[in-house]
């Protein structure tokens, strides 16, 4: 039994931990290798403007708010110029703020209210491909074959007798072919150019080094602004596979269905490692540690850590513990694993469990049975998550990421316990995939809606005005910050109780080891320093030693008695 073996932790019990990661040095105790990083999708935030879209006067307006949570830095997706046919990730120019969220000035206006709440401000850099509409791919239309303006981008001739098909093979990410066919200024058929994502999306040539010399340059823009550093998206795909060679499995270099992912000409090619080797130098010309996270799609672990060896990035995503299953002995291998990987190479595991382009873990964990598109939305077709149980699993599994030791990103809203939009009418979804296949994808909207802060008023208080570019659920109401605010049992403030302590007890620089002689198909039970922490993912209820409740996912938890299935808590032995 769990409390056999930890109410006695004597000379005996000792020996029975199976230590796993040590705690870290005072000498590497940089910010980053212990942070808490809240992720702001800025449409979606809070719009004071009025117009329906959240805003960077909106951020400003509510950093006192963040700052609650006790958090390190915000990460902002995509503001910059674009005609936002991907939600901002097709970039039209890097160097300026779209008016949709407001201007230069408030930009530096955010920057210097985050730094009197001593937060960072992480940029969302989209490096390997921009709008359509960007100057330098406008450019390159204009321009003839082989020109230097063709070269900042991957440009084709088609295959076929007379060039009607692609290139290659690839598929776009957001459904249909990577590769749309241009006209020659005399309006006959031209040249194909390379789309990973949408065709308004075209990818850059990191082959030539003047597209490395531009973003050299769009890196000191943003930080002689005084931005603490960049997430990095879609950093696996920049360099192609010379030769640009048919994929014989998923052609959008997915690693699912079997077909090995570490393959794909498209994705993870050992020259990208070059280009990150050269910003952390850049980053490292800077005072205040400015870091670099990659959003890198790359397996195995092992593969991963190549990542962040102390000449590149700071920090990558876990997306391994983000696509955890509910299963003790899933959280167990991928924990321990990712510490093993990344501890070979010095550096921090990063832990997430929601973003922008994912299901929102309390929905997630509340999807019983088979899910026909794990990767995409539910819509109202769909069969409905329990609510209820997705809710207690995430408050716990979240218990359970928060006291990991590492970085944490958190996902704006997952403090509220919001779900997706599983519900909203098709006539509202905005994303590309959604309309790209026809339907057969519903995209990411779902997780993507405006949130709620004030539950009397129109739209739930996240517009001046009540409008909001997605449809809120009528039932959010119970889950505005405000109410929140003032119930101690709402998700909020567990999320508060339990950042406050992560600080108090050092866990995010601390150790791990495993307790032994537990259930590991249903209970994950780890010691961090003197706090224990217990997961109980199984059916039945789990016996608790004596000790000091620091943090319970639910209430009536009490030291010395059990936790219910679905529960998480942190007790501190003596």
């Amino acid at each position: 039994m769990l409390s056999d073996v930890i109410s006695s932790p004597g000379p005996d019990a000792s020996p029975a931990l199976i230590p796993l990661h040590a705690a870290s040095s005072e000498r590497d105790r940089q910010w980053w290798r212990s942070s808490v990083i809240y992720q702001v999708y800025p449409r979606s935030f809070r719009d004071l403007s009025g117009d329906g879209i959240g805003d960077l006067p909106g951020i400003t307006a509510e950093m006192a708010s963040l700052a609650e949570l006790d958090i390190d830095a915000l990460w902002l997706s995509p503001f910059f110029k674009s005609p936002q046919n991907d939600a901002g990730y097709d970039v039209a120019d890097y160097c300026s703020v779209d008016p949709l969220f407001g201007t230069l000035d408030d930009f530096d206006a955010l920057v210097t209210e985050a730094s009197g709440h001593g937060i960072r401000i992480i940029v969302d850099l989209v490096p390997n491909h921009c709008s359509n509409e960007h100057a330098l791919f406008q450019a390159a239309l204009a321009a003839p074959e082989n020109s230097p303006e063709r070269d900042m981008f991957i440009f084709r001739d088609g295959a076929g007798e007379n060039g009607d098909a692609p290139p290659n093979n690839w598929q776009s990410h957001f459904g249909g072919s990577a590769w749309t066919r241009t006209n020659n200024t005399d309006g006959t058929p031209g040249q194909w150019y390379l789309h990973l994502f949408d065709s308004t999306q075209p990818d850059f040539n990191w082959d030539n080094p003047a597209v490395r010399a531009e973003f050299e340059r769009v890196l000191r823009f943003w930080l002689d602004r005084g931005v603490g550093g960049f997430r990095v998206d879609v950093a696996h795909a920049l360099i192609k596979k010379s030769g640009l060679p048919d994929w014989g499995g998923r052609a959008d270099g997915c690693s699912s269905d079997g077909f090995p992912g570490h393959e794909a000409p498209m994705f993870g090619q050992p020259e990208v490692h070059d280009i990150f080797r050269s910003w952390r130098k850049l980053l490292e010309e800077y005072d205040g540690e400015r870091v670099l996270c990659a959003e890198a799609t790359i397996d195995p672990l092992d593969r991963l850590s190549d990542w962040v060896r102390p000449d590149e990035m700071h920090q990558t995503f876990n997306f391994a513990y983000l696509n955890h299953d509910w299963h003790a002995g899933a959280v167990r291998h991928v924990v321990g694993s990712s510490l093993e990987a990344f501890d070979k190479v010095g550096a921090p595991t990063t832990w997430v469990l929601s973003n922008h382009d994912v299901v929102r873990h309390a929905t997630r964990f509340g999807i019983e049975g088979h899910q026909e598109r794990p990767g995409d939305g539910l819509g109202p077709e769909d069969p409905q998550p329990n609510y209820e149980l997705g809710l207690s699993r995430a408050r716990a599994a979240t218990l359970l990421m928060l006291a990991l030791p590492g970085g944490v990103y958190l996902y704006q809203g997952e403090e509220l316990g919001l779900p997706d939009h599983t519900t909203m009418p098709h006539d509202y979804r905005q994303d590309p995939s959604y309309h790209r296949t026809g339907g057969a994808r519903l995209g990411r909207d779902g997780c993507r809606v405006p949130l709620p802060w004030h539950a009397s008023t129109d739209s739930f208080g996240f517009s001046s005005t009540g409008s909001a570019w997605l449809p809120q659920p009528a039932d959010w109401a119970s889950l505005a910050r405000d109410v929140q605010r003032e119930d101690p049992a709402s998700t909020l403030n567990l999320y508060r109780s339990a950042l406050a302590v992560r600080r108090e007890y050092a866990l995010g620089a601390g150790s791990l080891a495993w307790w032994p002689d537990v259930d590991g198909e249903s209970v994950v039970a780890f010691l961090n320093g003197n706090v224990l922490v217990v997961l109980n993912m199984g059916n039945h209820p789990v016996d608790l030693p004596a000790g000091e409740l620091l943090v319970a996912s639910e209430a009536g938890v009490a030291p010395g008695g059990i936790l219910a299935p679905n529960h998480a808590v942190w007790l501190r032995l003596s």
